[in-house]
């Protein structure tokens, strides 16, 4: 992923700014997570920030690999769960195109907020696609800053401080671009808020013979 200086620098007021500013659709979305992966075995979560997404769900699954690849994201991560107690989670960096597991070691990919961000949506969703085991699932919510007029000003707006955007997504353009990649969809909910989230769940479509021979 590219950017990655963008996030070194605010991984510091990361917190303040996805809560206060945008997190009306937070509790619902960390609810829907939460469930999704609840009792699963192996969980990787990629881009993780600062945890807000792994302390939720953490709680209801048996382990999760934490990643994001700005060492200052994954300092305050490990803080965040270390002061929560959390023992069944593990922090790295890694990178999301480059993830360093074996491939079908996951039983979930949780995703939460970085498709509209990485440069290379169908490389990104082919790496998370590889670690997880035949039918697992991909948990992906994410900003649609295209949804609203209101998500569109301010998505602008927050363009020109520097903010690393790649797309501006409506739901059924997230819906259309996991479809186009190979994810069949079981749940697309809109999340209202000032940028309203998408939150789309579902599972890879099965690999066709011969697919390893091809990567």
């Amino acid at each position: 992923m590219s950017d990655k200086g963008y996030w070194e620098r605010h991984a510091r007021n990361y917190d303040a700014s996805l809560r206060w500013v945008l997190g009306r659709p937070l509790p619902r979305m960390l609810h829907l997570a939460s469930e999704a992966v609840r009792g699963r075995e192996k969980v990787l979560e990629v881009a993780s920030g600062t945890g807000i997404v792994t302390a939720a769900i953490a709680r209801t699954s048996r382990s999760i690999i934490a990643t994001d690849y700005a060492a200052a994201m994954v300092e305050s991560l490990e803080r965040r769960i270390q002061e929560a107690g959390l023992e069944n989670v593990t922090c790295e960096q890694a990178d999301i195109y480059a993830l360093p597991y074996p491939e079908g070691e996951f039983d979930a990919v949780v995703a939460a907020n970085v498709l509209h961000l990485v440069p290379d949506l169908p490389a990104a969703l082919q790496a998370l696609r590889r670690v997880l085991r035949p039918g697992g699932s991909i948990i992906a919510p994410t900003f649609c800053h295209d949804e609203t007029w209101a998500s569109r000003s301010l998505s602008r707006l927050i363009a020109v401080s520097g903010f690393p955007g790649h797309r501006r997504f409506k739901l059924r353009t997230l819906q259309r671009a996991l479809e186009d990649n190979g994810v069949h969809l079981n749940q697309a909910v809109l999340l209202p808020g000032l940028i309203p989230v998408g939150y789309v769940s579902g599972v890879f479509e099965p690999r066709p013979e011969g697919w390893e021979r091809h990567q």
